[in-house]
């Protein structure tokens, strides 16, 4: 969400009315959220100059690990170096700390993709807002499921239950520091997680929403302290539900 938001107000910079604009001081401590939206806090060292130049060699974009050839253009202004110094920013303070965590597997290729493209200044502003928006389409339509045995079959369904909130097992990248609650696509998927978790022993897709519209699911690995809900469905392990009563 940060990063995408992030290239959305970047994309916006490079195709201002005013041209193309770029954050002289780009850290961190710059942005903040609001309603689920990055925005700028300090815009006193932004500025549309772009590098004068009479040829390419004038034209090289430093950063303390690498630097950057551009092309000087027939104006005389070395092109979208004001675009490109924003999107390495972007690279290095935002995408190498938060794109390699958190994505579900099979997406993972796709932001790794993004972060090498950005890395070396492959992709502009506008490749990068397509290729992010391209990752969020397969996010929410649960395209990237890859295709698999389905699970959900080897759980019981139990209606007008839920349990009690409380602490239980852990695990990443959790919505919840008190157990494992996680962003899921369906029931199924609730599903493929629980197995893949030796604690897991049941889950119970909650009303909660994310960002994306996607409901959280909380995984546990105790079957006690069910209580009536009518709007619950509690999903049990049928391994997990032999030989006891529920």
């Amino acid at each position: 969400q940060i990063c995408l938001s992030l290239v959305k107000l970047l994309f916006y910079l490079a195709h201002s009315p005013l041209g193309s604009i770029v954050l002289l001081d780009f850290q961190p401590r710059q942005f903040v959220m609001v309603d689920g939206n990055l925005k700028v806090t300090d815009m006193d060292d932004a500025s549309t100059e772009e590098l004068s130049c009479k040829e390419d060699n004038d034209c090289t974009l430093d950063f303390p690990t690498k630097s950057f050839p551009l092309k000087c253009s027939a104006v005389g202004k070395c092109e979208g170096i004001n675009e490109k110094k924003n999107l390495f920013n972007a690279y290095r303070y935002f995408f190498t700390y938060l794109l390699p965590h958190s994505a579900p597997p099979a997406l993972r290729p796709f932001l790794s993709d993004i972060l090498n493209a950005t890395g070396d200044l492959r992709y502009g502003v506008n490749e990068t807002l397509k290729a992010f928006e391209k990752v969020l389409h397969l996010y929410k339509s649960g395209l990237y499921l890859q295709k698999r045995p389905l699970l959900l079959k080897d759980y019981i369904t139990l209606k007008g239950f839920r349990r009690v909130e409380g602490e239980d097992y852990k695990c990443w990248p959790s919505y919840s520091h008190l157990g494992c609650l996680l962003s899921v696509y369906s029931a199924e998927e609730a599903a493929a997680i629980c197995n893949s978790q030796a604690q897991c022993q049941s889950f119970i897709i909650t009303q909660r929403r994310t960002w994306t519209g996607r409901p959280l699911a909380s995984f546990q690995s105790s079957l006690t302290d069910l209580i009536p809900d009518a709007n619950a469905v509690v999903y049990i392990k049928r391994s997990a539900s032999s030989g006891k009563r529920l």
